[in-house]
């Protein structure tokens, strides 16, 4: 099987770009959408959080808002929220994996993919290297941006730089969807032969 994992900076297109790659043929594993499934339907997590910030914490399905509220109130709490999420991740990362042991390929979308050591030497990592006007402006366009927030999650990551260095492929992004898929198609087509 290859892995073929992204990484890049928060709003670099990663998961369209993930998308794109993976098509109708290969299976994708995206971390984020994990963690949106984990806080809506886990219990015991939602446990854990209300345990640790009873004052933050209510609502069931774990409500976003909520934990946006109590990373803002100290970033702090942003580590110990990883340390309950993270491990699930792991696990649905895994078992995903399992489950797809048979394939040719399979795309991850892991933003911290890096930082928790969660690729081995043979896959194949590509950094997605936005053009850093569109990066900004492509931010802002999400709903709910938050400057602090984008920079207190910007903390935890590796620097680009440091993300470039580790990475076999850099994919320049200049949000550009024909150039983009043109360049998607390129590389798959350059890794299955």
């Amino acid at each position: 099987m290859i892995k073929i994992c992204l990484i890049g900076e928060i709003g670099s297109g990663k998961t369209y770009i993930a998308r794109l790659l993976a098509g109708s043929k290969y299976p994708l594993f995206n971390a984020d959408q994990e963690v949106s499934n984990i806080y809506s339907t886990s219990k015991l997590v939602f446990l854990k959080l209300k345990q640790l910030f009873p004052h933050f914490i209510s609502t069931f399905p774990t409500d976003k808002g909520e934990l946006s509220k109590l990373i803002l109130s100290n970033k702090k709490n942003l580590k110990k929220i990883i340390k309950i999420i993270h491990p699930e991740v792991r696990k649905k990362m895994n078992l995903f994996l399992k489950k797809n042991k048979n394939k040719k390929v399979v795309i991850l979308d892991i933003p911290l993919l890096l930082e928790n050591k969660l690729h081995e030497p043979k896959d194949i990592v590509v950094y997605i290297n936005p053009k850093k006007k569109l990066l900004q402006h492509h931010l802002k366009k999400r709903s709910g941006y938050n400057k602090k927030m984008v920079n207190i999650l910007k903390e935890i990551q590796l620097k680009p730089d440091d993300k470039k260095m580790q990475a076999d492929i850099i994919f320049d992004n200049d949000f550009n969807p024909k150039k983009t898929r043109l360049r998607a198609k390129q590389i798959i087509d350059s890794i299955i032969i």
